[in-house]
């Protein structure tokens, strides 16, 4: 039986959270990634957009900063029961940390067929060593989060 998702609308306004993260990434020379996560009740925990130039650290993907937000505001290292919204397909470091932190839902918006760690490259949810698989729904905004990471990409062109 496939997992329900909660109503269009509400999804949508948490990826409208997540595209105002990813936007402010854009405009501090980031890679235009936006993550939010979200209680069960719908209360917003922690929202992140990508961070790795600014904090020198390659780890500072907007998924692994929400998570840390998130926890820190629980008091806890797992987020049981709750949601995450992600403009792009998680990478394979995020998707093992959505794992670890046991996140009930995963939502995102573009796919990553070059970096991507959940519907391609190592496809991180399918392995018999993953500790938790979330239900995962791609595609929730996904032209708007695409359009952002191309124009950002043919800036750098340019």
């Amino acid at each position: 039986m496939a997992p329900t998702a909660p109503p269009r609308h509400t999804a949508s306004s948490h990826m409208d959270t997540a595209l105002a993260e990813a936007r402010a990434a854009f405009d501090r020379g980031e890679v235009p990634v936006g993550a939010v996560i979200v209680a069960a009740d719908g209360t917003l925990l922690a929202s992140a957009g990508n961070r790795t130039r600014a904090d020198s650290d390659p780890t500072a993907h907007a998924e692994i900063l929400a998570i840390r937000l998130a926890c820190h505001a629980l008091g806890t290292e797992r987020l049981v029961g709750c949601d995450l919204y992600v403009t792009l397909e998680p990478c394979p470091m995020c998707a093992a940390a959505i794992s670890f932190a046991r996140l009930r839902r995963l939502y995102w918006g573009a796919p990553d067929p070059k970096s991507g760690g959940v519907e391609h490259g190592p496809r991180v949810f399918t392995h018999s060593t993953c500790h938790h698989r979330p239900d995962l729904y791609p595609g929730i905004a996904e032209a708007e989060s695409g359009d952002l990471l191309r124009r950002f990409f043919e800036g750098l062109r340019d």
